[in-house]
């Protein structure tokens, strides 16, 4: 089995809701960092010319290649990335190997044997 790592970087007010959509579209986890800091071509300044940064968090979700696209456009979709400036991004990477999920591997055959029956 094959796997991507989807990599989004939101406002901590839309975390939950990403997570929600991903789940959705076929993800079965994420990690989360949380208060990263991102910062677009022109720095923002506020009051007295103080410098504004909301908290961001960075969610990675390693997913089985197949379902990628679909959860990375609901992210994007849900998170309103290319509706407004600053909103997020979400990326992929393509995964050469990785150890630990052979609880995805069953989630996914089992969720997928299952759709095959109905």
């Amino acid at each position: 089995m094959r796997f991507k790592l989807i990599l989004a970087f939101v406002d901590d007010d839309k975390t939950d809701a990403l997570l929600d959509a991903a789940r959705d579209a076929g993800a079965t986890g994420a990690t989360i960092i949380n208060n990263a800091r991102g910062e677009g071509l022109k720095k923002t300044r506020g009051v007295f010319g103080l410098e504004i940064t909301s908290s961001r968090d960075v969610l990675l979700l390693l997913v089985e290649e197949h379902r990628c696209r679909k959860i990375l456009e609901k992210i994007a979709e849900v998170g309103e990335f290319d509706d407004s400036h600053g909103t997020g991004i979400a990326l992929q990477l393509d995964v050469e190997d990785a150890l630990g999920v052979k609880h995805q591997i069953k989630s996914i055959t089992a969720h997928f044997d299952s759709a095959q029956e109905d």
